[in-house]
């Protein structure tokens, strides 16, 4: 069983997020982050959205293959979507542009990785995680785009998105602020 604490957190229900959805993924952006305490990627994206699909809170996430994210979220069945507030957006660009099969993008980050209780990765600096469980995925397709300017505009090299359905399983929210240590 799981625990309704962890750490500085505590369960949150999905259907209560703190934001508007539209500025916590397409301003504030958000790390996507798959595979286990032993190996596991993250990676930036401002792409993606939150919603009720079968009857389920589910996130929409999207990531091209070129990614090394892909390798791990195509092996693992879950991965976490984490928030953060505006002064680690230093830290999301990082994520955002290094890659993690050149260069320990986390540690350069400054970020600190923490196992939730289910074994899913995230990260301490965080103010809102989602645990999310796949349901659906599927590539991209340029002839399913009902407007080729998006298709020209976004895929000119034909290197489409692999779309993710996930379910929000679990909603975990900071309570207590990130304390500084003074040097």
């Amino acid at each position: 069983m799981l625990r309704d604490k962890m750490n500085d957190y505590i369960k949150e229900d999905p259907f209560a997020l703190p934001t508007n959805v539209f500025t916590l993924i397409g301003k504030q952006w958000m790390l996507v982050t798959a595979g286990t305490k032993a190996h596991f990627n993250t990676m930036t994206a401002n792409w993606g959205g939150l919603g009720f699909l079968w009857n389920r809170p589910v996130a929409f996430v999207f990531i091209r293959p070129q990614r090394y994210t892909f390798e791990f979220t195509e092996k693992e069945s879950t991965m976490t979507l984490s928030f953060f507030d505006e002064k680690y957006r230093n830290a999301l660009n990082i994520c955002g542009a290094k890659s993690g099969r050149d260069t320990d993008k986390i540690a350069e980050s400054g970020l600190t990785p923490m196992e939730i209780p289910s074994g899913n990765m995230s990260f301490n600096e965080a103010h809102y995680i989602l645990e999310c469980r796949k349901l659906y995925a599927d590539f991209l397709n340029e002839e399913k785009f009902l407007n080729d300017d998006i298709c020209k505009k976004f895929y000119p090299h034909s290197d489409f998105h692999k779309m993710y359905v996930v379910e929000i399983e679990q909603a975990w929210k900071r309570v207590n602020p990130i304390r500084s240590v003074l040097l």
